[in-house]
């Protein structure tokens, strides 16, 4: 059997999490829900499917050391730092490169790093049939989430007809994908039974991904061609990657390679899953008051429902006679902010960016 890989993206900066999460520790080096940072959760669940030498963190540069202090549980060589963001696509490549280099048959998992899953068995299963999937024929294998609520936050895998029966299990092929869509659409999605939320989770062979960059990303592909002429040359990973990287193309690997290949199948999840991709994604994690309040940390509420309280330091944060809001304290920044526009944060963020009396707090 090939050797099977795993690669955690690790690059993102949790911008909907602001004031918690910055640019040196974003979301997933914060135990935004349960009590150990969310990248660290990920790698533990990975434990008996692949083992540690074969776990691979991509992050950024500025990110390195704080992911190598709480992932000391792989080894230092396998935490590989981007000088520059350039989306997913560039980091598939990259991970496809590192793999290739150990070995050229092997088959790799991409899985985001800050997603909750709590049934690692059912986890393991699935993954297992995808890289089977994937070792068996070649195809693009993505995990499709079923959908239990019209959402509209997350993009959607239109399945098709039955491709191939794993261990009892169906792997289908996919029709396309589809774009974040308003809640009529979600709706009928949902009554379709066809659709399933897109989790960005990947499973392919290096040959099959080196192929499909080639053919649908071709000017990418060609910076990865230089990016192994480097390495096969003797230098470093990191030499090669601050003369190439800023380069490539800043593209995710949705928009380069999945949406315009047409051997892409997937694989249905029957494991607990949830993005938490904002404050509120977080509230169904705690259990909240008879009034419906979240509260973690130094905060009380009093005549007020549906909020949720935050402080992050021993500062004591009250809110009296409001509902429905977000209100989020650290030692150097307070946010407050209705729920229904918990998605305007990212915006914020960029605004306090922007500004150079405020930069360092991004």
């Amino acid at each position: 059997m090939s050797k099977r890989y795993v690669v955690i993206m690790a690059g993102g900066r949790g911008e909907r999490f602001w004031p918690q999460s910055r640019l040196r520790r974003p979301k997933h080096l914060l135990p935004i829900v349960g009590g150990k940072p969310m990248l660290v959760q990920t790698v533990e669940r990975l434990d008996g499917l692949v083992p540690p030498e074969n776990i691979f963190i991509i992050t950024g540069r500025e990110q390195q050391d704080a992911v190598a202090s709480v992932c000391s549980m792989l080894p230092a060589e396998n935490i590989v730092s981007e000088p520059v963001g350039r989306d997913t696509a560039a980091a598939v490549g990259l991970a496809m490169v590192i793999v290739k280099q150990r070995d050229p048959q092997a088959s790799i998992a991409m899985l985001p790093a800050d997603h909750i899953i709590r049934d690692r068995d059912a986890f393991h299963s699935v993954l297992d049939t995808a890289f089977q999937a994937a070792e068996s024929k070649p195809v693009l294998v993505t995990i499709g989430i079923s959908p239990t609520e019209p959402a509209t936050g997350y993009g959607y895998i239109h399945r098709g007809e039955e491709f191939i029966e794993i261990g009892g299990r169906s792997v289908y092929k996919v029709k396309g994908f589809v774009e974040k869509p308003n809640i009529e659409t979600a709706k009928r999605y949902l009554d379709s039974g066809d659709y399933l939320w897109n989790a960005g989770m990947f499973v392919w062979t290096v040959a099959a991904i080196d192929k499909a960059l080639e053919e649908n990303a071709s000017e990418l592909h060609r910076s990865l061609r230089d990016l192994e002429s480097g390495l096969t040359e003797g230098k470093s990973l990191e030499a090669v990657m601050d003369e190439v990287y800023p380069g490539f193309d800043r593209i995710s690997i949705d928009y380069a390679v999945m949406e315009k290949a047409d051997n892409v199948v997937v694989v249905e999840s029957e494991f607990d899953w949830d993005d938490v991709g904002s404050w509120p994604a977080v509230a169904r994690h705690f259990k909240p008051d008879r009034r419906k309040n979240t509260v973690r940390g130094a905060a009380l509420i009093e005549d007020g429902s549906g909020n949720i309280v935050v402080s992050d330091s021993k500062h004591l944060v009250t809110v009296c006679g409001v509902n429905d809001l977000i209100v989020v304290h650290t030692d150097d920044a307070t946010l407050i902010c209705p729920k229904d526009k918990a998605q305007d944060i990212k915006k914020l963020v960029k605004k306090i960016g922007d500004d150079p009396n405020w930069k360092s707090h991004v």
